[in-house]
């Protein structure tokens, strides 16, 4: 599998995104994907999550303002970011794993997932 980012920009507080990831293919039906994010001295955190049957998880700073989606059809992850907040500044990360089942633990966990794609960039400033 093969990930592809894109959507990220420079954005007011209070403004919308939408970001999306592109996999290239999916090898089972099986799998975990989500969003991550990574501020300039910070460490990776778990942003929005979801497993292949549609449980989803969110980082308590994003619930009421995120959501995650999946179009199975075009292969894409979807990341609706609404009011932005300077502190949601940083790259985006999408990530995968082809995985059974193994527990709400591991969707948030970064060291959890192995495919990963290249970032893509959210600044929100006034």
């Amino acid at each position: 599998v093969q990930l592809v980012e894109s959507g990220g920009d420079s954005v007011q507080p209070g403004e919308s995104l939408r970001l999306s990831c592109v996999a290239s293919s999916y090898t089972s039906s099986r799998f975990y994907m989500g969003w991550f994010r990574q501020a300039p001295g910070k460490e990776r955190e778990g942003v929005a999550s979801m497993y292949s049957d549609g449980t989803t998880a969110y980082t308590d700073s994003v619930k009421g303002r995120f959501t995650i989606s999946l179009d199975s059809a075009k292969k894409t992850l979807w990341l609706q970011m609404n009011s932005l907040k300077p502190e949601d500044t940083a790259i985006y990360y999408c990530a995968a794993r082809m995985s059974s089942w193994s527990g709400w633990q591991r969707l948030l966990a970064p060291t959890w997932y192995n495919v990963w794609g290249q970032g893509t960039q959210v600044t929100v400033s006034s």
